[in-house]
């Protein structure tokens, strides 16, 4: 069975230009995004959806990904992902970021899930809710009768491209503990809850939902640096080790959190997880399920 990574960015061309449009730095959109570039070494996609999505098809068969799960990271990137998914032949799954408690939440999530999309990715710290707030119920409900998936974002946020077009960093990681799921994930137990990156730094009080809420799943994704902020000494082995312990085999994720070019599909964060999993002495069959069973079946693939 092949891998599924549950955790990437499309980053188009629309990602980078939507942001660079609201930066107060020197030039024009193009201007600053070549700023950028010579600055990092990041490459700006081409303007032609099927051109990125050629590209990033042609990682997933480099490295042996069947599946990817891929975000539109702004609202202006929803069409370009969903045109890209159609094209995709069903190998990709997008997900739509999304203000759930924003006025028209609802309508946005429905319009999404019929587009065929396969939830939504929302940043609480980022605009400033908790699930269980009232506006967000009316979209939490659609996402319930669609059995739908809605990833949190949990803990640290970092936005890397913010920081170099000099935006403003609006995070209050008040809105980030995830232990504020437990009501939503408690009311809408049709809703696949997933909380990226082990909780970016909130390990133990996901430890604690994970135990708390069986439709909370967590994913493995990105370098996990949070892990540095933790008051004991943990190692990535460890952080799986006490995931597995509290949600079970069966509600971990892989993910790699990959998104930008030259880096890439990171085939080496799947080789650093595939050896962390065979160090813990995990069976074949429970491999397979975080590598990819898991994804297959909350995503229900073939």
């Amino acid at each position: 069975m092949g891998t599924v990574d549950f955790h990437s960015h499309f980053f188009s061309r629309t990602f980078f230009e939507s942001l660079a449009a609201q930066s107060e730095l020197p030039g024009n959109v193009t201007q600053r995004l070549a700023k950028v570039s010579e600055r990092t070494g990041l490459e700006i996609p081409p303007p032609s959806v099927p051109m990125h999505l050629e590209r990033w098809t042609a990682e997933l068969d480099r490295h042996g990904v069947d599946h990817l799960v891929s975000f539109a990271s702004v609202p202006e990137e929803a069409p370009i992902l969903a045109e890209a998914a159609q094209l995709a032949s069903g190998r990709i799954t997008p997900m739509a970021v999304v203000n759930l408690a924003a006025e028209g939440s609802e309508a946005k999530v429905r319009a999404c899930l019929d587009q065929g999309f396969g939830g939504v990715l929302t940043f609480p710290a980022m605009h400033h809710y908790h699930l269980h707030d009232p506006a967000c119920q009316g979209a939490l409900k659609a996402l319930d009768q669609a059995q739908a998936t809605c990833y949190v974002h949990c803990g640290i946020l970092v936005v890397k491209l913010r920081d170099l077009l000099g935006l403003p960093r609006p995070y209050d990681l008040t809105f980030a503990n995830p232990l504020k799921l437990v009501p939503a994930a408690s009311a809408h137990r049709a809703v696949n809850f997933v909380v990226p990156h082990f909780g970016a730094g909130f390990l133990r009080e996901t430890l604690m939902l994970g135990a708390q809420c069986e439709n909370v799943v967590v994913d493995t994704s990105s370098s996990n640096g949070w892990i540095k902020t933790q008051p004991q000494a943990l190692s990535l082995q460890d952080v799986f080790e006490r995931s597995i312990g509290a949600f079970g085999s069966e509600r971990v994720l892989f993910g790699t959190d990959s998104g930008t070019f030259p880096a890439g599909w990171r085939a080496d964060r799947r080789k650093e997880q595939e050896s962390i999993l065979q160090s813990l002495g995990l069976s074949d069959s429970e491999r397979e399920a975080i590598l990819g069973g898991n994804a297959r079946r909350i995503l229900r693939l073939p």
